[in-house]
């Protein structure tokens, strides 16, 4: 008989699983809520620079205690791009001292919003920049050769997005660029500056800068950041040289930054953009596209119903202007980069 056998358990009560006592936790058992935080002591500041995944941002702006804060995003609006100009919603520590970490919790609404995507095929846009209101398109009348299609599409982008287009013509001492801006005679409320070897035209520009978000854009080498320079002392935005054998300018300023602009006359603010070679309007309505020839849409209100404008159009009223001419020695030309756009919707 083994000591099993002298213990006696039919007096002995039975446990199971359920009678295992369990502390509660209340944090654990609450069920999840999608409820945030108000953050009714957010402070609005405006997102001067973005650098892998922190944000440079201007808190009381034109105020008293105006000054530069680090901050992070919430996650949840990490699916929401936070872009250069963009007014958003800030807590945390304000500060702006030497390792304080702020965060955006939230992004106001936005007036403009400057997109491109990777071709005309791509739906997916590429938010380059929000609350600007002018866009300041930036060539070079030589080294590189001005480009006037990759121009159009600027047009086109700003049309597209509500804001007013502006174009300088620099490196005017190296070519004269009277060929390239008859491209754009035909275009409506399209101001025009020029720029030579110590000839900048700094003090026009600037009176547009004043009470205005402008974006600069263009392609690499044309001397866009030698100009945001020049309106902005201190800014120090790199420049670099075109390839004499390639016509290329090398990528110089790698990041979108928004910078003070100030005169005597007020302030502004100038929002330079790395350099491009292309511009795509995958997201663009194409009905966009002919509103911003408007020397050509004003003819195509002849056109019949559901004109495509394209070379094969019955009946089109600009293939018959071009071909009466009508409009001018350039209009063929601006057809034919209409049609060349408006294909890639086809």
């Amino acid at each position: 008989m083994s000591w099993f056998d002298d213990v006696d358990d039919e007096d002995e009560p039975l446990f199971d699983e359920a009678d295992v006592r369990v502390r509660p936790n209340p944090k654990a058992n609450r069920p999840r809520t999608k409820r945030r935080p108000a953050h009714a002591d957010a402070e609005i500041a405006r997102v001067l620079g973005v650098d892998r995944g922190r944000y440079t941002v201007l808190v009381d702006e034109d105020g008293p205690q105006e000054h530069q804060v680090l901050a992070s995003r919430a996650r949840e609006l990490r699916k929401q791009p936070i872009v250069t100009g963009d007014l958003v919603r800030t807590v945390g520590d304000t500060s702006g001292t030497d390792g304080t970490l702020a965060r955006i919790v939230g992004i106001t609404e936005r007036t403009s919003l400057l997109r491109r995507s990777a071709d005309d095929t791509d739906q997916v846009e590429r938010v380059v920049v929000a609350n600007a209101d002018q866009m300041l398109v930036v060539v070079a009348a030589a080294d590189p050769e001005p480009r006037p299609r990759l121009v159009d599409r600027y047009l086109i982008a700003a049309l597209d997005a509500g804001i007013h287009p502006m174009l300088v013509v620099t490196k005017t001492d190296l070519a004269d660029p009277a060929d390239f801006l008859g491209h754009f005679e035909g275009v409506d409320d399209l101001e025009v500056f020029t720029s030579g070897r110590g000839q900048m035209p700094t003090a026009e520009i600037g009176a547009r800068l004043v009470g205005h978000s402008t974006v600069f854009v263009g392609h690499s080498g044309v001397g866009k950041s030698t100009l945001v320079n020049a309106l902005v002392p201190g800014a120090s935005r790199a420049t670099g040289h075109v390839n004499e054998v390639t016509g290329r300018g090398r990528h110089t300023s790698s990041s979108t930054v928004s910078l003070r602009y100030e005169s005597p006359a007020g302030k502004g603010w100038v929002i330079d953009t790395p350099g491009v070679r292309s511009f795509g309007l995958g997201h663009v309505d194409p009905a966009n596209i002919l509103a911003a020839f408007t020397d050509l849409a004003a003819v195509a209100e002849e056109c019949p119903r559901g004109c495509t404008h394209l070379p094969d159009a019955p009946d089109c009223a600009i293939i018959e202007a071009v071909a009466e001419g009508r409009l001018g020695e350039r209009g063929a030309a601006r057809l034919d980069s209409l049609q060349r756009l408006l294909a890639t919707f086809s």
